[in-house]
């Protein structure tokens, strides 16, 4: 206070004073583009002045944060875009409205800090101002919003905030909450594109922005992996303070209660929900309050998704483009059309239904061959599909029936990949991708998948006239270099339009448009999917390809009431299960606390080895029963199955064991006894009494008693 009253007679006054004047090295130059950066910089700089050396802040970057690169050709959705920052942020400046089409130059800019409650920013390359804006309403609630319990004195103050909110937004009409904005649409109308512009924007903004898909099956594992991002600990511990053991469901809620303390609080994180399926929880049934509270604190979160209704919200409806912003789609890198050939786009623009996806497809295949508009329109008008070519069944049907003329530029894009004799790598590619998890996936992984499926086939069945569609011309072909490896291939996919580039590191990884997707399983049948399954096999890795190992698994063991799609044989199901299904369950139950679904998993792969054996019961009992050829005819092979017969057994008793040793941190002491003792007898007879895995089973049942007897 001295140094405001301009006193400066104290002595560790004036030296305060002094050593700030000294702090030259310490000034941060600010703009719209760098506040988190700067907010980072402080931080660290406060830290290591307070002695907390040790204590370090992460700076992610951008790509690191958001899974795709940003869309240089975005446009037509400004509107939207203001009616989201309208809705999070207040009114807007009066500048970012007038003139939002400014020039974008790097991956990571914004559109600026600065609204209502800011203080004020020079972006001339000067410093960071202190005072506090002279405005009528100088706050700061539409940055950050403190969670208030909700006595009458609370409530009464929430009110006030949520009409305060209103009146600056202007908006007699609200897609969510103050903090929830949700964005509904068809497939393939701009959805994520939206979001992600808003999230390339506004990043600066917000301490981190986390983005998840929102698979109804794979939604809460999604949530629980942004403890990685915040740096939290949500692994399962056996025992609590007071040595009091904890039940499954009170560690699962907890590591949840973690995630969404440290999510919705005062810090102002970006959380986007994209392409929600479902406002029930798969795996449990909990609605979607259980998963996102009503307040969310600080965070802001962005929800798209086909549902009507979100949360008891109205999602803002995603009109079509315009257009003039069609036909920049349309165009592609390609800009000098004649008259007639603007007029072929419009044609496209009208037959595609004004979808965003459509629309970008074609414009990368007027960019990558060299074919005019109204070539390909010919080409792909003499496409003609089977009446049994949409065989989904429900809403994935009804979307192909009202959108022919998409699925024609799709399967034309098919034809393109597969010109070349045989069927190629890129081809194969997207048939298998359609059954792995609406996640990134990596170019290695692909590859290892596709090079199960033959190299020859044809689409006659699919689309009747592709021989005479090519007559266009012999443009309609790709550079042959473009199928050179698995990394072309991949890219040659996202050039095409029919996958999107990811940010992740190392490597290639691309991701499936869900329309891709979706023809691609009518296009490949179950096959791809049994080549899915041993793609992951051979090269998956429960670290990185946590979402598609549990695709995976779906596939072969299905769950609830979901039938089992591949069968694999005996041999395969024992490596299936060792190299995937083990690790991935002891994954999710130690590092992430999901504990239900773990032990779920395991139990389904000790019933199918439990099959398995009976099967070779009854095979070996048909053995002896059967007549003297019989017993010839499977004599040379029985060498064999006793081997296959011996692993099933042996794999049944890990099974056992580590069911045994995950119940026993639940406390489930009686359940995980009685699988201990199972496992110690198989190992008995297999192995001996004194084999090292016997007497290890012995050691987890010694511990299992002594642990019972203490309750």
């Amino acid at each position: 206070m001295s140094l405001f009253d301009g006193r400066l007679e104290d002595k560790e006054c004036r030296e305060a004073f002094e050593g700030l004047t000294r702090c030259n090295e310490f000034k941060l130059e600010t703009n719209d583009s760098n506040w988190r950066s700067c907010i980072v910089k402080a931080a660290g700089i406060l830290k290591s002045k307070l002695g907390r050396k040790s204590s370090t802040v992460k700076e992610n970057g951008l790509s690191e944060e958001l899974p795709f690169p940003r869309n240089r050709h975005f446009g037509g959705r400004e509107k939207e875009l203001t009616e989201i920052e309208a809705a999070f942020f207040g009114c807007c400046e009066v500048h970012e409205i007038e003139n939002p089409n400014h020039p974008l130059v790097n991956a990571g800019s914004s559109d600026g800090f600065a609204d209502e409650e800011s203080d004020t920013v020079r972006t001339s390359g000067k410093y960071i101002s202190l005072e506090m804006r002279k405005c009528k309403e100088p706050t700061l609630e539409a940055w950050i919003e403190p969670v208030i319990e909700l006595t009458s004195k609370g409530r009464s103050l929430q009110k006030q905030r949520s009409k305060h909110k209103k009146s600056r937004s202007g908006a007699s009409k609200g897609y969510g909450n103050a903090n929830v904005f949700c964005i509904n649409g068809t497939s393939g109308i701009g959805k994520t594109e939206l979001a992600l512009e808003f999230a390339y924007r506004y990043a600066q903004r917000y301490k981190l922005v986390l983005w998840i898909g929102g698979e109804a099956r794979c939604l809460r594992q999604n949530i629980l992996n942004l403890s990685m991002d915040l740096g939290l600990d949500v692994s399962a511990e056996g025992e609590k303070e007071r040595g009091r053991i904890r039940s499954f469901d009170e560690q699962e809620f907890d590591a949840f209660q973690r995630v969404k303390r440290e999510l919705f609080r005062d810090i102002p994180y970006l959380l986007v929900i994209d392409n929600l399926e479902t406002e029930k929880e798969w795996w449990e049934g909990k609605d979607l309050h259980d998963l996102i509270p009503r307040n969310t604190g600080a965070t802001h979160v962005i929800i798209t998704t086909r549902l009507s209704k979100v949360m008891s919200f109205e999602p803002m409806q995603l009109p079509l483009l315009s257009l003039a912003d069609s036909l920049l789609l349309l165009r592609g890198r390609r800009k000098d059309y004649s008259v007639q050939e603007i007029e072929v786009l419009k044609k496209f623009d009208e037959r595609l239904g004004r979808l965003s996806f459509g629309l970008s497809v074609i414009g990368s295949l007027l960019s990558e061959l060299a074919v005019s508009p109204s070539e390909l329109l010919e080409a792909i008008d003499r496409i003609s599909l089977n009446d049994n070519t949409f065989s989904l069944g429900g809403s994935e049907d009804v979307f192909c029936r009202n959108n022919t003329f998409l699925m024609k530029v799709l399967v034309f894009c098919f034809a393109v990949l597969d010109r070349a004799k045989g069927r190629s790598l890129a081809s194969r590619m997207v048939i298998t991708g359609a059954w792995f998890a609406s996640a990134p996936v990596s170019s290695t992984l692909l590859a290892a998948a596709s090079n199960n499926l033959p190299t020859k086939g044809s689409f006659h069945q699919w689309g009747k006239g592709l021989t005479v569609a090519f007559l266009c011309g012999s443009n309609c072909c790709l550079a042959p270099q473009a199928r050179k490896n698995e990394v072309e291939s991949a890219l040659l996919l996202v050039k095409l339009g029919l996958a999107k580039g990811t940010m992740r590191q190392p490597g290639c990884w691309i991701q499936f448009h869900p329309i891709t997707q979706m023809f691609a399983k009518m296009r490949g049948g179950l096959p791809p999917a049994k080549a899915m399954v041993h793609g992951v096999m051979k090269v998956g890795n429960a670290a990185t390809n946590l979402d598609h190992l549990w695709a995976s698994a779906f596939l072969i063991f299905g769950f609830k009431s979901e039938p089992p799609l591949v069968q694999l044989k005996p041999g395969d199901m024992v490596f299936f299960i060792k190299k995937t299904a083990l690790p991935l369950a002891i994954r999710a139950f130690m590092t992430f606390s999901r504990c239900n679904s773990a032990l779920e998993l395991l139990k389904v792969c000790t019933n199918v080895l439990e099959e398995v054996e009976k099967s070779f019961v009854s095979q070996i009992q048909d053995w002896h029963r059967g007549s003297l050829c019989w017993k010839n005819r499977l004599h040379s092979n029985q060498k064999v199955d006793e081997y296959v017969w011996q692993d099933v057994t042996l794999l049944r008793a890990t099974l056992l064991e580590t069911r045994a040793k995950l119940l026993l941190r639940g406390g489930l002491f009686d359940n995980g006894e009685e699988l201990c003792r199972t496992c110690i007898s198989i190992r008995t007879v297999m192995l001996g009494h004194n084999h090292l895995q016997t007497l290890a089973a012995q050691e987890t049942l010694a511990k299992l008693v002594r642990y019972r007897s203490k309750i």
